[in-house]
């Protein structure tokens, strides 16, 4: 390791930026972040850093770069775009004591500016010796989608906590609370912002106070508050999860997953968690939803934490009501996640939009069986031209689909395009027409779940359709 990464307080301190053009402009972001004073020495300044002395961020002196106004810099920028004067401005910084960084010139730098993940006050900062500034922005990138913007000030809310904190024993109590609350802070700042982390850390202080005062045989802890997750896992490839639905994978003591979750997702949540596979299989075997809603209950009453898994999107064809109220009914606080729902996902494969002006201006989402068997639907306005639908569940139904959209009207050879496993690395895509769709079905014998995209077609075979 060359560079030794460290954190520079430049609160009340001066930085010098010789140059005013683009190269000075993209430090410039940077350092006004900051709480120093900052001083920019160019001519001819792009129309930003020009913005900023006007507003009084910064102050710019239109001049070339002099010994006095290094005097009392704490940090120097070389910026000025042409290499003969960066190279004088480093020598006067080189005389005057400041540390310099020279901009894309490694060899004459003191020190180096990271990528940063801005969080304040939590900051990440990334360095590659200044080999590699493309691999550090992609790990930026990264980082940046772990972190939600909810984490600087859930970091300035414990701050102000810390002297309260510090009454608890130190060690294993101490450090338990606030593990504690950075795994559920998050929960609470999504629903009720800084006022709802407050109120976190104020009930898992005096949790860990009682827990603390009931070793000593003084009095019971009290329990945590009941509350389960309901959260859309997406339809199947883990990229494609909310960062939320993430982060409470990653706290669940429980997770109650359907059969549709994959196990790539899966695989994300913590080790440690209990898994209960409560899969439901159209036309076979089936958890009953009251023994679903009885499991989640039951979990969230031993203070656990509940994650109730569902694939694609809790509101679509996925019974949230029915379990929203069952919670409810039993006095338990219930959060729903929404998740990326398959047709949004099998357009995506299709590169197709799910409405087109001049085409549709409606999207119709139909389920392909209920409770009560195949599914009835709006036949007659199915068959109109342009007509796109998202069916789900649809497998078995085929037949009597293709067979209602032609009673009503349907052309045949409308297209129908099937998607197996739809955003997984096992996906399969079949461009059909109402005509041959059951039969296409029965000859691709699926195991996995598969959407009906009605009234639309892979591009090739509209391509091969429009000759």
């Amino acid at each position: 390791m060359r560079h030794f990464p460290i954190y520079l307080d430049l609160d009340g301190k001066h930085v010098v930026v010789a140059g005013a053009g683009p190269e000075a402009l993209a430090k410039l972001r940077l350092i006004l972040k900051t709480g120093a004073h900052v001083t920019v020495v160019g001519t001819d300044p792009v129309p930003d850093i020009a913005a900023w002395a006007e507003a009084g961020r910064l102050t710019l002196h239109q001049r070339a770069l002099s010994a006095d106004d290094l005097a009392a810099a704490t940090l120097f920028y070389a910026a000025t775009g042409r290499d003969a004067a960066d190279a004088d401005a480093v020598g006067m910084a080189r005389q005057a004591g400041v540390p310099v960084s020279s901009v894309d010139n490694l060899a004459a730098s003191d020190f180096i500016t990271p990528a940063i993940v801005d969080r304040d006050p939590v900051t990440v900062a990334i360095g590659t010796e200044g080999t590699a500034p493309v691999l550090a922005r992609k790990i930026k990138a990264d980082v940046e989608a772990m972190l939600p913007q909810s984490t600087g000030p859930i970091a300035r809310v414990a701050s102000h906590f810390r002297a309260r904190a510090a009454t608890l024993p130190q060690g294993g109590p101490r450090r338990a609370f606030w593990s504690r609350f950075f795994q559920v802070g998050w929960a609470a700042f999504a629903r009720d912002g800084a006022a709802g982390a407050k109120a976190a850390l104020e009930h898992l202080y005096d949790d860990a106070a009682a827990g603390h005062a009931a070793r000593d045989g003084m009095v019971p802890a009290s329990p945590a508050p009941a509350r389960v997750a309901i959260v859309g896992a997406g339809p199947g490839d883990p990229d494609l999860l909310t960062r939320r639905a993430l982060n409470l994978l990653h706290e669940a003591d429980v997770i109650i997953h359907d059969r549709l979750v994959s196990d790539a997702i899966l695989e994300l949540a913590r080790r440690e968690a209990d898994f209960i596979a409560v899969g439901k299989t159209g036309f076979g075997p089936s958890w009953h939803q009251d023994d679903i809603n009885a499991q989640m209950i039951a979990a969230a009453r031993k203070g656990q934490k509940v994650l109730r898994l569902k694939g694609g999107d809790p509101a679509i064809f996925a019974r949230l009501d029915e379990e929203v109220a069952a919670l409810s009914d039993a006095g338990i606080a219930v959060e729903v996640v929404p998740g990326i729902t398959t047709a949004s996902a099998a357009a995506a494969t299709l590169g197709q939009s799910l409405t087109r002006r001049g085409r549709n201006s409606a999207l119709r989402i139909l389920t392909g069986h209920d409770i009560a068997g195949f599914a009835e639907a709006d036949w007659a306005g199915l068959c109109q031209p342009g007509s796109v639908a998202a069916i789900y569940m649809a497998k078995r139904a085929a037949r009597f689909i293709a067979g209602r959209l032609l009673m009503h009207g349907a052309q045949a050879a409308t297209p129908v395009t099937i998607i197996e496993n739809v955003s997984r690395t096992n996906q399969r895509v079949v461009a059909t027409t109402i005509a041959r769709l059951a039969d296409d079905l029965d000859r691709m014998n699926m195991t996995g779940p598969a959407i009906l995209m009605l009234g639309l077609s892979t591009r090739e075979a509209a391509e091969r359709a429009a000759v």
